[in-house]
């Protein structure tokens, strides 16, 4: 009977799981099937020319195709290329320069002048360095004092307090910052693809496309664009999240 029982409640956990997991996945899911539902409607009732206004058949007709040929992977490889480069450059420069301002008065008077002027600029410039910059020496400011005098107390020496301590105190902000430099990178290489009169990438594709008037190519682009910026999201940040941030206790998941 005890094993029965055992059984019974291993078996009504895993449902349990699995309905949750669904659930999880509806909640992620159901906005994109809203507008994809609502985007149909305009389209099949006609509201605006189909040339501007394709229905999701036309756009996922010219997605596949572009897929399928090569056109949308090469292009998009090849600014991913390019913004690894430069977001890797201005993450451990923001990064770097944050740690030196939040832990030295002396740089902090000479760079945050420095750094009031330049976060202004327009983002196409520096798209990624400042929000970096920003939110790690912000953090690494945040970090409870208390924590720094008690680990110092217990004779950890300035590696360990750095490493032991300040990162991990000031994780959030700094992840924050990849994440604001991230998007804010990615926005700006696209448009620079637009202006620049670049021969590859999605935002060439979709400057291509307008030319020609050719609007389901250019949202098959958005697409690819959305889903770099999605995978980005969640792939990359959230494990990095879940490796740092969960896993010393300074942020808890919200899940339901």
């Amino acid at each position: 009977m005890h094993d029965i029982i055992e059984h019974d409640d291993f078996r009504d956990g895993a449902v349990t799981g699995q309905l949750g997991a669904i659930g999880r996945a509806w909640r992620s899911t159901y906005p994109f099937v809203v507008v994809g539902a609502l985007w149909e409607a305009v389209a099949y009732l006609g509201v605006f020319p189909a040339q501007f206004f394709p229905s999701l058949e036309a756009i996922a007709g010219a997605f596949t195709r572009l897929t399928f040929s090569g056109v949308l992977p090469h292009h998009a490889l090849d600014t991913l290329v390019r913004l690894s480069l430069g977001f890797a450059l201005a993450a451990v420069a923001g990064i770097s320069i944050g740690v030196l301002m939040a832990r030295s008065r002396r740089a902090e008077d000479i760079l945050l002048p420095l750094v009031s002027v330049g976060a202004p600029i327009p983002g196409l410039a520096y798209a990624a360095l400042f929000p970096m910059l920003i939110n790690t020496w912000s953090g690494v400011r945040s970090v409870n004092p208390i924590w720094l005098r008690a680990a110092g107390a217990m004779g950890a020496d300035e590696q360990a307090l750095f490493w032991k301590v300040i990162i991990p105190g000031a994780s959030a902000f700094i992840i924050a910052g990849l994440r604001q430099s991230f998007l804010r990178s990615w926005i700006a290489v696209i448009g620079a693809e637009m202006l620049a009169g670049s021969d590859w990438g999605p935002g060439w594709v979709i400057f291509d496309a307008k030319e020609f008037l050719d609007a389901d190519v250019m949202l098959a682009s958005l697409i690819v664009i959305g889903c770099i910026g999605f995978a980005a999201e969640r792939l990359v940040f959230g494990s990095i999240e879940r490796a740092t941030n969960y896993r010393w206790g300074m942020a808890q998941s919200a899940r339901g």
